[in-house]
């Protein structure tokens, strides 16, 4: 297992977000299904027990295929997408994204066209939110996952 040491930068939300300069574009209710190992399903069966039903003022409506991996709120440029048990993303090694806490929970955040795409650090199984152009701005979209994030999916390295 490797693991990244890279030092946590927290910056205020906004400039963060305001240096992505994403634009907009429609995603799709079809939602590739993760394929995780047996231990790492259990822990995202468990953090979609957990995930509340609105997210930013969005509904929750699942994506297909149906599957306690995948998860979605919104739909066009408000849309949140939570994809559990994904690959371990180089993002999380790179030193370029940036990274944010919120919620106790930390973030590697990566500009996309479509909106930013969020992803866990220092948490296996690796848990990654695509969210709409409405959030390049606002990370406070994180903040519904703090805590479900933070019971289910353990931490595997403490930060300072």
């Amino acid at each position: 297992m490797t693991f990244s040491r890279r030092p946590l930068i927290i910056l205020p939300v906004a400039a963060l977000l305001a240096a992505a300069g994403c634009s907009s574009s429609d995603a799709t209710a079809q939602v590739a299904v993760p394929s995780p190992s047996a231990k790492e399903a259990a822990a995202c069966t468990a953090l979609d027990g957990l995930l509340p039903d609105t997210v930013a003022g969005q509904k929750r409506h699942d994506p297909t295929p149906d599957s306690p991996l995948t998860a979605r709120w919104g739909d066009g440029d408000a849309e949140i997408v939570l994809r559990c048990g994904i690959p371990r993303p180089d993002e999380v090694a790179d030193p370029k994204y940036p990274g944010v806490e919120v919620e106790r929970v930390s973030w590697t955040v990566q500009a996309r066209a479509q909106g930013p795409r969020f992803i866990t650090q220092y948490r296996e199984p690796y848990v990654e939110l695509l969210t709409g152009t409405r959030y390049e701005h606002d990370a406070s979209v994180l903040q519904p996952f703090g805590a479900p994030v933070g019971k289910a999916i353990p931490k595997t390295l403490d930060v300072p």
